[in-house]
């Protein structure tokens, strides 16, 4: 089925730009504001740099590409193929060097729906009167393969998805076959509730077709999701008859589709059976499809006729077999839940057929073709996407990059290697920018690709001092910066990884380069020295025995008045805490820019509100304001920012900055756009409730966060307020740990356990802790098996009940019937594994036993959970049943008060149960 071209001529357009001059201004104005305020994104591809202008019949108002891409040629299309054509097909840009060139589009909101379109119209451009192909990529999935053979037709693609991430990039791929092109490209975030099979699927849904039967051309303002409904077109028989109504059509308030009032007051008919035959322009190699069939009764019927019809598919009843009859003026959809595959003729056949008992034919209002676009490749983790753009804006790099740096692997950019984790997304491993003209300081970027392994920034000619943030990349094996300007000392972390072994580091050729202080002073001496060789001879004859006297003189001054200061650096060090911090300083100011003067609040807590912000390069940020009137005092303050600048893991939120301004102290940390674990439990974040395999990824990765704390800082950390709302979920509901305001750091290895004053949140916090106020590893460990149970329960830590339970007894009293399925959340609906959960279970209540010395480590904790999601991935979520023996258990431990968890274990074992345990 072809698209037509538009019907404006030139007469009309002329006419209509000096309406719109003298006297549309108003209504223009308004539908730029519309658009505006709805997040609408218009652009016209390959006008000047910063024009923009107003279309004349729908005051939709276009702008210039220029600030979306940093690639292509600006081309005008021969005026015969677009004289009837609306004047954003006047231009396109044409992308000839290079393989894949892409639009960017940034502050995305994760989790939202976009309909994203594109454009092409060749209109001879290049006066070459080619035929192309090319492939059109959304993000790093091919979208649809454009296959141009006539330069005067124009080609549209819809495509609509959910974003993962802050950025969507629209990229063109050069296939051999010519020179990648586009005319216009649009973006729209639309209603969370159209299109309910993208989020069901987990797919992307691309438009092959979309018509308003009986009627015309639809599209903005009517509809205000600007989707275009063509007429009839081609494919729809011109026997069939019509019927319209200028009635208000009723809509429910959860109609799924929102199918524009003038789209279901038309509709057509034929006979006993309405039978129509699609075939799409361009299938290509997609194979799965969804066909969306929109009804609306538009007479009203006497009480002796009724419309009743099936509706049929390729030959597949739909709407569960039964009948249909649509309502008067209440719009109903009914379309394929399963995608139409494995047809090899590729036409979509539509069949309606009047039941026996029907006296009127079936009628059909509307039609929408999609085809599925699945999302084979994996995107880049967001991290270090965001990374690596902010070094190619910070050195200008003219490279290959463009679109996702790692996927598909084909396109992978210049000087880059990737490795996937273990959750399939890529991570960059290795970073060659030698010999890449970089000038200026080294980027703090560098710091956030926290996978790196190898990073090569020799031969360049970068200045200023070596960020000391490198030093803590978990995973960096190689940095080589021979041969730049740098200066200053080597940040000691560095040489501390270089002289264990732990780093390759290399950076000879940076003649201002030096080890610590002292040798920089040296080297500073040694180099004044050499420019004046015959003064410093005249010099050193003359001077010595004034600069001795006068350097006795001093260093007895000084070690005066070091003694006698002293005692008031220690009396502050033991009120504040030693303090070096090497992250951003930020004014109150600062905060009041990025925050959009603390407009929009994420949530508070008992130490300050956070607020959403953005840095200057785009970069989301969460911003912690602490009450001035907090209890947290500037002890605690500078011991969470102490903390944070030491702690760097991939399950740690990270701190970007803080703000210590007069009384006003806050703390940037980098945004996590999917809350807490605590709301998707509840369902605040989502209707859809976390899988079990996306829980247990939680759980592993929260606790190799506390892993990291306890084992992995020098001295070790105790974080002392572990809760479900502390674990923060990204893009990818990759969970990290969060707020640091309590951890508490023990002196050494070899401390068991320190005595504090008791903190956390009621639920979480260890019994023995509370009773003795002797802080301990284990003490997390305890909050973290009561995040264990609520993942598995999707209960909080005090049941909602008559008794007030706490989650740890409720789950030992119903397991003691040997029944796991009487704890694990419903919101799975049996879609779990028996064996791994059986497993968490186990290990949470050993995480929750009353004495800290039966409870495992948290490296232990990792391990087991490792082994609960290998046991999932092994069944592939299969269900197991198990023959429980609980009457030896129940007669063992008929009073709930005395079952602990070492108690619990033995008891599975003696009572052979099958539930796997934790030996």
């Amino acid at each position: 089925m072809a698209m037509r071209r538009s019907s404006f001529s030139p007469a009309l357009q002329f006419w209509g730009l000096i309406l719109l001059h003298f006297s549309l201004d108003a209504f223009l104005v308004r539908g730029q504001s519309i658009t505006q305020s709805l997040g609408f994104v218009f652009i016209d591809c390959g006008i000047p740099a910063n024009s923009t202008y107003a279309d004349p019949n729908s005051g939709i108002t276009y702008v210039s590409d220029e600030q979306f891409t940093d690639s292509g040629i600006n081309n005008n299309v021969w005026y015969g193929y677009v004289n009837n054509l609306a004047r954003r097909y006047y231009t396109v840009r044409s992308f000839p060097d290079g393989n894949r060139n892409c639009y960017n589009f940034n502050s995305i909101i994760p989790g939202t729906k976009y309909l994203i379109r594109a454009i092409f119209l060749y209109g001879n451009y290049d006066n070459k009167n080619s035929t192309l192909q090319f492939d059109l990529y959304l993000n790093v999935n091919l979208w649809k393969t454009i296959n141009v053979t006539d330069p005067s037709k124009y080609h549209l693609t819809e495509v609509v998805t959910v974003a993962t991430a802050h950025r969507i990039s629209v990229c063109l791929v050069n296939t051999g076959q010519g020179t990648p092109f586009i005319s216009g490209l649009d973006l729209r975030p639309i209603n969370s509730s159209l299109y309910s099979s993208v989020n069901a699927l987990g797919t992307d849904l691309v438009l092959l077709t979309r018509h308003n039967l009986g009627g015309n051309d639809i599209r903005f303002p009517v509809d205000p999701y600007d989707r275009y409904w063509l007429d009839d077109g081609e494919d729809i028989p011109s026997s069939f008859k019509k019927m319209n109504t200028n009635s208000s059509i009723q809509y429910l308030a959860d109609d799924p589709f929102q199918v524009p009032s003038p789209v279901m007051q038309s509709a057509i008919y034929n006979s006993s059976r309405l039978e129509i035959i699609l075939k799409p322009v361009d299938f290509g190699d997609l194979n799965e499809y969804f066909a969306l069939m929109h009804f609306c009764e538009l007479q009203s019927l006497p009480q002796d006729a009724s419309r009743q019809f099936f509706v049929f598919l390729n030959d597949a009843l739909l709407n569960d077999g039964k009948s249909f009859g649509p309502e008067f003026l209440y719009p109903r959809s009914i379309f394929n839940k399963d995608p139409i595959t494995g047809f090899s003729d590729r036409y979509i056949n539509i069949s309606l057929g009047q039941t026996s008992n029907s006296t009127l034919p079936p009628i059909l209002n509307a039609i929408e073709v999609f085809s599925a676009m699945r999302n084979t490749n994996n995107a880049t983790d967001a991290r270090d996407v965001d990374a690596m753009m902010g070094i190619k804006e910070f050195y200008q790099v003219k490279k290959n990059w463009n679109g996702d740096p790692c996927a598909p692997k084909i396109y992978m950019w210049d000087g880059l290697n990737c490795s996937s984790n273990a959750s399939g997304t890529p991570r960059i491993t290795t970073l060659n920018l030698s010999n890449s003209g970089l000038a200026g300081e080294i980027s703090t970027f560098f710091a956030n690709l926290s996978a790196i392994q190898y990073l090569d920034l020799s031969h360049n000619d970068l200045t200023g001092p070596i960020p000391a943030a490198i030093a803590y990349l978990p995973s960096l094996k190689f940095l080589n910066l021979t041969n730049n300007q740098l200066n200053g000392s080597i940040p000691s972390a560095l040489l501390t990884k270089s002289q264990s072994g732990a780093l390759t580091l290399r950076f000879e050729g940076n003649p201002n380069i030096c080890f610590n202080v002292s040798s920089c002073e040296t080297k500073l001496r040694e180099r004044r020295k050499n420019r004046a060789p015959v003064l410093t001879i005249v010099v050193s004859c003359i001077v010595p025995p004034i600069v001795i006297f006068s350097l006795l003189t001093v260093t007895i001054c000084i070690l005066i008045k070091r003694q006698a200061s002293r005692t008031v650096i220690t009396e502050r060090l033991q009120s504040e805490g030693t303090l070096e911090v090497e992250n951003r300083k930020y004014t109150y100011m600062d905060l009041e820019r990025i925050t959009n003067n603390f407009k929009k609040i994420l949530g508070e807590g008992g130490f300050g509100t956070v607020y959403y912000g953005h840095l200057e390069d785009g970069t989301e940020v969460a911003v912690k304001m602490l009450f001035q009137a907090s209890s947290q005092g500037n002890k605690e303050f500078l011991a969470e920012v102490q903390h944070l600048t030491r702690v760097h893991h991939k399950n740690l939120v990270s701190m970007i900055g803080y703000c210590k301004d007069g009384d006003h102290r806050a703390l940037v940390f980098e945004f996590m756009s999917q809350g807490t674990l605590k709301e998707h439990l509840k369902g605040i974040c989502s209707d859809t409730p976390l899988t079990w395999r996306q829980r247990l990824q939680i759980a592993l990765q929260a606790a190799q966060g506390l892993e990291y704390l306890h084992t992995g800082c020098k001295p070790p950390l105790v974080h002392r307020d572990v809760k479900s709302t502390n674990i923060l979920l990204n893009e990818r509901l990759e969970a990290k740990i969060s707020d640091f305001g309590l951890t508490k750091a023990f002196q050494n290895d070899s401390h068991s356990h320190v005595t504090t004053k008791v903190c956390g949140t009621p639920g979480y916090v260890d019994p023995e802790y509370y009773i003795k106020n002797q802080l301990s590893q284990k003490s997390d460990v305890y909050s973290f098996g009561v995040v264990l149970l609520e993942l598995l329960t999707g209960h909080p830590p005090v049941i909602d009940d008559a008794e007030g339970s706490h989650i740890m007894e409720w789950v030992r009293q119903r397991l003691a019937k040997g029944n796991i399925e009487d704890i694990v959340d419903e919101r799975l609906q049996l879609e779990y594994d028996m064996n791994s959960s059986w497993k968490v279970a186990n290990l949470a209540l050993l995480c929750t036993a009353q004495s800290s010395h039966e409870r495992p480590t948290m490296a232990e904790v990792v391990t087991q959970l490792k082994e609960c999601l290998a046991l999932y991935n092994a069944g592939n979520g299969t269900q197991f049943q198990f023959t429980h023996n609980s009457e030896i258990f129940n007669a063992k431990y008929s009073d709930k008060n005395q079952i602990n968890a070492h108690e619990f274990q033995e008891a599975l074992y003696d009572s052979g149960t099958d539930g796997p345990s934790l030996r």
